[in-house]
């Protein structure tokens, strides 16, 4: 799973990478202090792999991984090539989704690019950037279509779609909320657009130490992001920054301990990864044995055939059945041996809907 993090100069976002990612990408107060998109890898905490990897005395635990993109702050104009322009809208183009850092605490320390603090206002500079970049995709795309759409019904009808959606544009709304398709080879045009603009995105609302602990309810400038979300069917998570940042220098027991006495659950990196699980519709199952106890990561609803290719495509080609057992009836029965004998292990074929924290062994033939 690949992540874009977007916002405005100054909002927090090169902090909240660093500390997602420890990735060191330079945080500094001035606009465009990031010029290269910075990428980090992180893996996703999942106490069932620690677990498991003791029960199978494991080599090597492979948990699932999630990449981070940080794009250069963007700046009203960005897409005509305004501060460093375009080139960062590019990068997002090959993200699932968007994580968009949205100032909501007061700072006279931190300059803000357009002098105040406003979210929704900084919301919609971004998202009308990303537009215009969809739009001038969408011009070429149709100056490109229109040339064969004489005498081709095939790119006639799909000239008719990239109208429509332009058209949908140009009255300001995003492409995710655009619905007009007659069918399903218009919807797979649609995808393979990669509009910024219908991309899932995620709000982390950064706030300050003191309104983290009430997960920012006391704050109108959050409550107006939640709100605003909801019209488009987003998620929120609040987060501080700066205490991300201090998180990241601390080991697994200090980590709890500073959470604990902060109040908090869970870190933002938590936080960021169920949103984005929940948003994009994801789920891990697990395989496990001595060589490696390994996370992998599919869409809800994705059949046992499809989860095998994750691992590889012969197990997909040449698929016979899956050995499963889920991980609480495995934990429960304290050894996979115990879990058989008292039939808690099944045998699925190729109609079986995998579910989270299935511990799967593929039986295939190529």
């Amino acid at each position: 799973m690949k992540l874009g993090i977007v916002g405005l100069p100054n909002v927090g976002k090169s902090t909240l990478f660093n500390s997602l990612t420890k990735a060191g990408a330079e945080s500094a107060n001035y606009p465009f202090c990031t010029i290269d998109p910075n990428v980090g890898v992180v893996t996703v905490p999942d106490e069932r792999l620690e677990v498991l990897g003791e029960m199978y005395h494991t080599k090597k635990i492979v948990p699932a991984a999630i990449e981070f993109v940080d794009i250069a702050g963007l700046v009203k104009g960005a897409s005509k090539g305004e501060g460093l322009g375009n080139q960062f809208l590019a990068n997002i183009r090959e993200v699932d989704a968007i994580v968009h850092v949205v100032r909501c605490f007061e700072d006279d320390n931190i300059v803000h690019v357009d002098g105040s603090v406003q979210p929704l206002r900084d919301i919609e500079t971004i998202n009308l950037e990303l537009l215009f970049s969809d739009l001038e995709i969408l011009e070429r795309r149709i100056a490109k279509t229109a040339k064969s759409a004489r005498n081709d019904k095939g790119a006639a009808k799909e000239l008719a779609l990239l109208e429509k959606i332009k058209a949908h544009l140009e009255e300001n709304q995003m492409a995710k909320t655009f619905s007009g398709f007659e069918d399903e080879e218009e919807e797979s045009w649609f995808s393979s657009y990669n509009l910024l603009t219908g991309k899932p995105v995620i709000y982390a609302a950064n706030v300050s130490e003191e309104e983290l602990a009430d997960d920012g309810n006391g704050n109108e400038k959050v409550q107006a992001v939640r709100e605003y979300a909801k019209t488009e069917h987003s998620e929120v998570f609040v987060v501080c920054a700066q205490i991300e940042q201090e998180i990241a220098e601390l080991d697994e027991e200090e980590k709890k301990m500073f959470l604990e006495d902060l109040g908090l659950e869970a870190s933002g990196l938590e936080k960021l990864i169920q949103a984005s699980y929940r948003l994009l519709g994801l789920i891990s199952y697990l395989t496990a044995g001595e060589p490696e106890v390994r996370a992998w990561t599919i869409t809800k609803g994705m059949k046992a055939p499809q989860a095998a290719g994750k691992i590889h495509s012969d197990f997909e080609r040449g698929f016979i059945r899956a050995e499963v057992v889920s991980y609480e009836d495995l934990m429960a029965s304290g050894t996979y041996a115990a879990a058989k004998e008292k039939g808690l292990v099944r045998l699925e074929g190729k109609e079986y809907v995998v579910k989270d924290g299935d511990i799967m062994l593929f039986r295939f033939n190529v």
